[in-house]
């Protein structure tokens, strides 16, 4: 894009440098008077100067197309770039929720055989308590025994 500019203002530059030249060198062989020489040199400027506003003017035009199109594709490209991120974040916020909910069925399980064991500790205590007890009452007990006759 910047080469195309570059190449049109180079080749306008050196077209109006040689077409000046070329005037003067006409305008200065040809055989006329002082005023027809003004005339003409005043012409040819003129001539020059319509020319360089029109060409400016092209140029100007041709820089707002560019801005458009440029103006244009940056907001294609955001868009594009706006979806993606909503994309991407739609997908980890989905991941997250299922590592989450992954997390919360693996303590739950944790948690109700942490909880089993316990019981079965807890009722495993108590009927060790149980015995020692009942063993405690049998030995305290009186023993009868019968004396041989």
């Amino acid at each position: 894009m910047g080469n195309d500019n570059d190449n049109i203002s180079t080749r306008l530059t050196y077209l109006l440098i040689g077409g000046g030249i070329g005037a003067v060198i006409a305008l200065l062989f040809a055989p006329k008077s002082g005023q027809e020489l003004r005339g003409d040199l005043a012409d040819a400027t003129r001539k020059g100067i319509d020319k360089s506003r029109e060409t400016a003017q092209q140029l100007g035009e041709r820089a707002g197309e560019y801005y458009e199109s440029t103006r244009e594709r940056a907001g294609e490209l955001y868009s594009q770039a706006a979806s993606k991120a909503s994309d991407v974040y739609s997908q980890a916020s989905e991941k997250v929720s299922e590592v989450a909910q992954t997390a919360r069925a693996t303590a739950a399980r944790q948690t109700s055989t942490l909880a089993a064991a316990l019981d079965a500790g807890k009722k495993a205590y108590q009927e060790e308590k149980r015995k020692t007890e009942l063993s405690g009452r049998i030995e305290a007990a009186p023993q009868y025994t019968e004396k041989p006759n």
